[in-house]
């Protein structure tokens, strides 16, 4: 096995859910936030101008409801299955998501899986805890993945041209250009030419990094 970072995007990647859209359902906004999504990962719109629109969408969103939606958060099959065995193989692991923290550690929970590093945003809380504001906090959010994947490579001493990004949209560019291997996830069509290879499945990223020597 040879030392790596295997780097996720989350939302459309590890998950078929998206957090957003499932926060939206419980405003009545889930249509606007799928729209707004939908541009941002065919690149039509900055990610950070989109991600703040969305978070403004859910003002006043009551901290119960943000928890039964991240209760809907689910990992793609065979997507815990294929965490675990990086992780007994020695790899390490990351999610490097603009979605949310709290969402991706309820997914992660309930497969009893996890991940070395998460690098993620949050939808900050009214003083009294009790309704999101309408913001949006995190690395993330102007950050790109570039620049966490290279801090992460650095963390580990692992060199930046033996990472390994995998993802779908406009967002998950930074990531997929800088990385060694570049595995498209189903990716969005501005996407695809910037990926070494597409897949479709987990079982599809099983087998590059197979091929890629990182797993047996």
């Amino acid at each position: 096995m040879r030392e790596t970072i295997v780097a996720f995007d989350f939302d459309g990647t590890l998950s078929d859910s998206e957090m957003t859209v499932l926060l939206g359902d419980r405003l009545g906004v889930a249509d606007e936030m799928a729209e707004i999504t939908e541009r941002a990962m065919n690149d039509e719109i900055g990610y950070a101008e989109s991600l703040r629109s969305r978070a403004a969408l859910l003002e006043s969103l009551e901290r119960v409801e943000v928890e039964a939606a991240y209760a809907n958060v689910v990992l793609r099959e065979g997507a815990a299955d294929l965490i675990r065995d990086l992780n007994e193989a020695g790899v390490t692991t990351a999610i490097l998501t603009g979605g949310f923290q709290r969402g991706v550690e309820a997914a992660l929970e309930r497969d009893g899986t996890r991940v070395d590093h998460v690098v993620s945003n949050r939808l900050p809380l009214d003083e009294a805890g009790e309704a999101l504001t309408g913001d949006v906090e995190g690395p993330l959010v102007e950050g790109t993945k570039d620049d966490a994947l290279a801090t992460l490579a650095d963390t580990v001493d692992v060199p930046l041209e033996s990472t390994v990004a995998v993802g779908d949209g406009a967002n998950d560019l930074p990531m997929l250009r800088v990385a060694g291997l570049a595995i498209g996830f189903d990716p969005k069509p501005a996407v695809e030419p910037h990926c070494d290879v597409v897949v479709t499945s987990m079982d599809g990223v099983r087998s590059e990094l197979r091929k890629a020597g990182i797993l047996e």
